[in-house]
């Protein structure tokens, strides 16, 4: 009887990949010339797994208890679509393995006692101490949206760095160099200090063109205002949500300002408001719900025995519409004196 190891030496891929793609894992990236590879070689050797085995797995995981710590709260959740896509993936995976949601705890510092339960699904930064106090089994936390150095639990991340390398690489191609960025706060957040060190690589950061906060449409509106109001006027902007950009447009519209004849924008998620606004708001797609879903995932794959941490890291597309517009006319060149 052939096994899974047999199928990954023959398709040329890891024991973990073929047992993921027999087991319709939606959260794996892999391509589907990959995916067909593993389906053709599992039945060109007659592989069919046992039902035994099956029936064990869905027994493992059956009636288990995950809680969720998350780290915004239900208004910040509200004004960013993205953390609410993360939760809805959880969600959905949850139900569809049979595992049981328990307790959802917000915020962080004093939070209350958690009830026992299999497993831990962390969305936002937090202390490990706080994790510890909290659930005591680091396996069977999954750490979501979290960027600091915590290689002992399993972790899926968005891939930032590539989002604003993707954002500004569009803007730049375009021939802007005076770029503002609009965010929220708090060190941590990634987009802010990937934006930074781009620009800085470019030698074109201005921090008189940054303006963080919150994440709302208002904050974007405030934020954008003050940068029209400043000494020196960007020619276009990176918002790191799409509802800030969407704030950040009406205070456009409100001074009278082009888009994207006299500023370019460009958000970040790709809510589905980014596609009506006007201008339609070009924005770097990201994919929260694949990662709420590939979080649920990892704890199956723990509860299953699994005993190395695993890293997942969710990438991200550039959706070009209408916000940025067409090449901007260079500036002159200096033509040295003889």
């Amino acid at each position: 009887m052939p096994t899974i190891k047999d199928i990954a030496r023959e398709a040329g891929v890891s024991a973990a990949t073929v047992s993921r793609v027999l087991n319709n894992d939606l959260s794996l990236a892999v391509s589907e010339v990959t995916r067909t590879r593993v389906f053709a070689v599992a039945e060109q050797l007659g592989y069919k797994p046992s039902r035994l085995k099956q029936l064990k797995r869905d027994t493992e995981r059956s009636g288990k208890t995950v809680s969720l710590l998350l780290r915004c709260s239900v208004e910040e959740e509200r004004d960013d679509p993205y953390y609410g896509s993360i939760r809805r993936g959880i969600e959905l995976r949850a139900e569809e393995l049979g595992i049981v949601l328990g307790q959802t705890l917000r915020g962080h510092g004093q939070l209350p006692a958690l009830r026992a339960c299999d497993g831990l699904i962390v969305v936002g930064g937090f202390n490990p101490r706080e994790l510890e106090s909290l659930h005591a089994d680091p396996s069977t936390i999954v750490l979501v949206d979290q960027y600091g150095e915590q290689t002992d639990y399993d972790s899926v991340r968005t891939h930032f760095r590539q989002a604003v390398e993707q954002a500004l690489g569009h803007l730049m191609a375009l021939g802007h160099r005076d770029i503002a960025f609009i965010g929220g706060g708090g060190d941590g957040e990634r987009r802010a200090h990937h934006f930074e060190r781009i620009m800085l690589e470019r030698g074109w950061f201005d921090d008189r063109l940054v303006r963080t906060g919150g994440w709302s449409s208002a904050d974007g509106y405030r934020m954008m205002n003050e940068l029209l109001e400043g000494a020196k006027r960007p020619t276009a902007c990176f918002a790191a949500s799409d509802p800030l950009a969407v704030g950040a447009l009406r205070a456009l519209h409100g001074q009278g300002v082009r888009v994207p004849e006299e500023m370019a924008i460009v958000g970040f998620d790709d809510i589905e408001m980014a596609a009506y606004v006007q201008p339609p708001l070009t924005t770097v797609r990201a994919y929260p719900e694949q990662m709420g879903k590939a979080a649920v995932q990892l704890l199956v794959e723990r509860f299953e025995g699994r005993e190395a941490p695993s890293h997942t890291i969710t990438g991200t597309k550039l959706i070009v519409r209408e916000s940025c517009g067409r090449l901007i006319k260079p500036p002159p060149r200096c033509t040295p004196h003889p």
